[in-house]
């Protein structure tokens, strides 16, 4: 079966952190989560607990601030488009 994204994910390693922080509003507790794999138009991400995960929310990588929707998810695990 052949994929057909847009930007060629990789997987963090090196330099890269794989752990990043999911912040949905002001008002609500920020998420710790870990990165599957990245590329420069999203993300798959592991997300612990059983608080719901937001359609839309900031993500917190490496110092980096991106603005993130829900794509698709199976289980705790999603993916998110940049």
């Amino acid at each position: 079966m052949q994929e057909s994204r847009r930007f060629h994910r990789i997987r963090p390693a090196g330099l890269v952190p794989k752990t990043a922080t999911i912040f949905a509003d002001l008002k609500s507790p920020a998420t710790a989560c870990t990165v599957v794999d990245i590329s420069a138009g999203g993300a798959c991400l592991d997300v612990p607990g059983a608080a719901p995960i937001p359609r839309s929310f900031t993500l917190n990588h490496g110092g980096v601030k991106k603005c993130c929707y829900l794509v698709w998810q199976k289980g705790r695990r999603i993916g998110v488009a940049f």
